[in-house]
C-alpha cells in the first residue's frame, strides 16, 4: 500500500504537531506491506529549513520531499508543492492530510477528488471548539468556503480523542469519524538523560522543586492560568521554581512573561525557549511535576511524553485526555483548580511518586507508536484505493 502523508511543515518552532507526523510515518513505513512518502515546506516560522528541495530524501523507514513556501509564513503557500500534488497524487492509495487553515492541505484535497483518491484528514485540534472560536471572523470564511467542502469529501477524518471527535459533531460533517491517538517510542524513556545538562544551560533550576510546562507560547496553552495557580503555590511552597519550556510563533511571548510579573513570581520562573532532544529530556528528568493549562488541544505529544518519563501530571479538561484520569489530576480549565492539584502532589510527594509511575506503566503499555502504527494502517486499509474502489462498484 503507498501513502502519501501531506504536512505543511515539520520545522521544529512547530511543536508537537509536526513531530507526531514524523513519528506516525516512521512507526508505520516498519511495516512491510507500507510504502510511506511525505511531502511538506522548507516553513521554519519566519525562516525556512536548511534541506534540499525538489528531492526525496531517505529517513527512518519513510521518504520525505521538501518544497519552498512562498510568501506566508502563517499559511505556507508553495506553488511547486501545489503542481507536484496534481502530478503526482494518482499515484498512491491513500492520501492523509495533517492540519487544516493552511493551505499545502487544500490541494492536497484537490488533487485527490480529481483523480479520485481516497483522502484522511486530521485536524490536529483546529476543529476543537476554543480553536474555531479564537480568531473567529478570519476562519469562519476560510473554514465555510474553502476547509468545511473539503472535509465533507474526505474519506473518513481522523480525530486524536474521543472528546475532539465528540467536539466537532456539532460541525455536521458527513465522513466517518476514526480516533487513534498520538504515541510515544519506548526507547525514549528507556533511561532519560542526567539533570546536570539542565542545570549547566539554566542555574536557577538547580536545587529546586520543579515544575515543568513543555507547549507552545500560545494564548490556548493556558499560560495566564498557570500564572495565577503557580503565584498562589509559589507562596506555600518557596522552594518550588516552575519551566516555561517552549517556542513562541506569533509574539506571545512578552504577554506570557506579563501574567507571571502581574501575580508577583516572575523571579521563579524560567522561560527556556523550546528544548528539544538530549536537553529536552534532561528537564522532563530533573521535574518532580507536569502541569499542562490547556484551554484546548488535539492530543498533546508534551502530556505523553510528561507520562512516559513517570511524572504525576496535571492536566486540564481541555487537553482531551479522560483515559489518564486513574493516572493524573484532570482539573476543570480553572487556575483555582490548577493550584489545588498541584498543591496536592507538593504535599504528598510519596503519593506523587505513587501516581508518577502509574503514568509511565499505562503511557508505555498502550500509547506508544508501534500500537498506533497498526490502527492506523487497518484504517489505510479499510479506506485506501483498492477498498474505495469496491465501495463505488457495489454503491
Amino acid at each position: 500500500m503507498k501513502i502519501l502523508i501531506v504536512v505543511p511543515a515539520l520545522g521544529d518552532v512547530y511543536g508537537g504537531p509536526s513531530k507526531s507526523v514524523v513519528e506516525l510515518a516512521e512507526a508505520i513505513g516498519q511495516s512491510e506491506s507500507c510504502q510511506v512518502d511525505l511531502i511538506t515546506t522548507n516553513a521554519n516560522g519566519s525562516k525556512f529549513l536548511d534541506v534540499p528541495l525538489f528531492t526525496w530524501i531517505d529517513k527512518n523507514n519513510y521518504r520525505v520531499q521538501f518544497f519552498p513556501r512562498w510568501y506566508s509564513s502563517e499559511y505556507k503557500f508553495s506553488w511547486s508543492l501545489t503542481f507536484w500534488l496534481f502530478q503526482n497524487v494518482r499515484n498512491y492509495d491513500i492520501v492523509h492530510t495533517n492540519a487544516i487553515f493552511s493551505y499545502p492541505v487544500l490541494p492536497a484535497y484537490w488533487a485527490c477528488q480529481i483523480h479520485k483518491i481516497p483522502y484522511i484528514t486530521t485536524p490536529r485540534g483546529m476543529l476543537e471548539p476554543w480553536a474555531l472560536s479564537y480568531k473567529s471572523d478570519k476562519k469562519k470564511l476560510y473554514f465555510t468556503l474553502l476547509e468545511k467542502p473539503a472535509l465533507q469529501k474526505a474519506a473518513a477524518i481522523h480525530m486524536l480523542a474521543l472528546s475532539e471527535a465528540e467536539g466537532a459533531r456539532c460541525l455536521s460533517l458527513k465522513p466517518p469519524l476514526v480516533v487513534v491517538p498520538n504515541g510515544v517510542h519506548k526507547k525514549d524513556f528507556d533511561s532519560l538523560p542526567s539533570p546536570e545538562i539542565l542545570y549547566e544551560q539554566f542555574p536557577d533550576t538547580r536545587n529546586k522543586t520543579l515544575i515543568i510546562f513543555l507547549g507552545r507560547i500560545d494564548p490556548k496553552k493556558g499560560l495566564d492560568l498557570l500564572a495565577t495557580a503557580f503565584a498562589n503555590v509559589h507562596k506555600l511552597f518557596p522552594e518550588v521554581h516552575l519551566i516555561v519550556a517552549g517556542q513562541d510563533n506569533i509574539g506571545f511571548l512578552a504577554s506570557a512573561q506579563e501574567y507571571f510579573i502581574e501575580t508577583g513570581c516572575s523571579e521563579a520562573v524560567t522561560f527556556t525557549g523550546m528544548l528539544t532532544g538530549e536537553l529536552k529530556y534532561a528537564a522532563l528528568a530533573a521535574a518532580n511535576i507536569y502541569v499542562a493549562p490547556s484551554y484546548s488541544e488535539g492530543f498533546s505529544m508534551s502530556v505523553l511524553e510528561g507520562m512516559a518519563a513517570g511524572l504525576p501530571c496535571v492536566i486540564t479538561k481541555g487537553c482531551n485526555f479522560p483515559e489518564a484520569s486513574d493516572v493524573s489530576y484532570i482539573v476543570d480549565i480553572d487556575a483555582e483548580q490548577i493550584a489545588w492539584a498541584l498543591t496536592s502532589l507538593l504535599q504528598d510527594p510519596i503519593k506523587a511518586k505513587k501516581m508518577g509511575d502509574r503514568a509511565r506503566q499505562f503511557i508505555l503499555e498502550e500509547y506508544t507508536w508501534d500500537k498506533i502504527a497498526s490502527r492506523m494502517i487497518a484504517i489505510y486499509s479499510k479506506f485506501g484505493k483498492r477498498q474505495f474502489a469496491t465501495h463505488i462498484l457495489n454503491d
